[in-house]
């Protein structure tokens, strides 16, 4: 008797989520959600560079018509900067205007003879700020050049500083300090995260709208089967996207290097997709339609990317802040999918991050599964 039912119950669950997957396969906005995020998505992110200095357009006032200011004009060049145009000063203020510079760098009559005579003459940086990560960035970068092509000017040649201790620099796992490759395979992290919830709910949501729920409701099926068709056939759509992503975009298209073992880290994500998939189950029971649950998405899964680690270093957050993300499955995904995928880490060191993931699933399932009874108990 106790096997009958066992087959049943796994039958009726596999017949759920096949029709879950079929309901999936005839909604065309959430299937180009899904190439989408895993193909453009992924590789935008990578190669964007937000906090990365190219191409930065620069003009140049040059009232001194020296040596030296064609000098410093020559040291801007790709990719940091792109060729420096000369302009005039009437020209300066409608440039920055129409923003067709960020920075604009005047140079003052008599500024070679001002050098060579031993006295400081001031270089003005006219910075246009509205570019926060270029005008941050690069005014370092052009008072660095400019600093460096006076001082070889001034001396004849450019003299080293000679430090009583040498740094040597080893970069470990990223010796070229590629950002595309730490972008790309976070932002594969993060869409594991987001696409979960959003499926998920969507499923529920989608039938309460159609119909649908209403005839589970008179079939000989439990709220558990219903719930972990749901779960089981999400989770298997995320996790074959996030595949191809990882072998297709990520290693083939971007040639990121994965340090890890790819099974090793597919099967964390399992388990932190039996986690997120319960908990787009739990927004759908409470929100009534689409829009309340996008609502609910974005006051949900934005402090679950940022605070998770991916963004910023976990250690940089307040120490109440670290406490409490402890409860959130991404930030333990995020760790194990780091050290897997970066450091090329085994089983014997993400075992924790792994029993984190189980636990808090298991706890996030069954407070979805008592809220999805009682939202069904209301129905009938």
């Amino acid at each position: 008797m106790g096997a009958r039912f066992r087959s049943g119950f796994i039958a009726n669950t596999w017949r759920l989520g096949v029709k879950e997957l079929w309901s999936l396969w005839r909604d065309p906005a959430m299937l180009v959600l899904i190439a989408y995020v895993f193909s453009v998505g992924v590789y935008t992110a990578a190669t964007a560079m937000p906090e990365t200095l190219s191409n930065a357009p620069v003009a140049i006032v040059d009232e001194d018509r020296s040596p030296l200011s064609r000098r410093i004009a020559e040291a801007l060049y790709p990719p940091h900067f792109s060729p420096p145009q000369l302009i005039g000063w009437a020209q300066m203020d409608p440039d920055m205007d129409a923003g067709l510079h960020t920075f604009v760098l005047v140079i003052p009559q008599g500024f070679q003879r001002d050098v060579l005579a031993g006295r400081a003459p001031q270089i003005q940086l006219n910075v246009d700020a509205t570019r926060m990560s270029q005008a941050f960035v690069g005014s370092g970068y052009l008072q660095q050049i400019v600093m460096a092509e006076v001082s070889e000017f001034a001396q004849r040649q450019r003299v080293a500083t000679v430090l009583p201790v040498e740094l040597a620099l080893r970069a470990r796992f990223n010796p070229a300090l590629e950002p595309a490759w730490f972008g790309a395979l976070v932002q594969v992290i993060n869409y594991i995260t987001m696409l979960s919830i959003i499926l998920a709910g969507a499923a529920l949501i989608r039938e309460r709208e159609r119909g649908t729920i209403e005839h589970l409701l008179v079939m000989p099926v439990t709220p558990a089967q219903i719930m972990l068709a749901k779960v089981w056939s999400m989770s298997l759509v995320v996790l074959l996207a996030a595949a191809l992503s990882l072998g297709i975009v990520v290693q083939g298209v971007l040639q990121v290097p994965v340090a890890g073992s790819l099974p090793l880290f597919l099967a964390g994500a399992a388990l932190c997709l039996f986690a997120t998939t319960s908990m787009g189950i739990f927004m759908a029971t409470i929100a009534r339609n689409m829009p309340q649950f996008a609502m609910l998405m974005m006051l949900t899964i934005m402090p679950l990317q940022m605070l998770s680690g991916g963004s910023t270093p976990r250690e940089s957050m307040p120490a109440l802040v670290q406490n409490l993300m402890l409860a959130a499955p991404t930030t333990h995904f995020v760790q194990l999918g780091q050290a897997i995928l970066f450091r090329g880490a085994g089983i014997e060191v993400v075992w924790r991050p792994f029993l984190w993931l189980l636990l808090i699933g298991a706890v996030l399932f069954a407070l979805s599964l008592a809220r999805f009874r009682r939202t069904i108990a209301g129905m009938a």
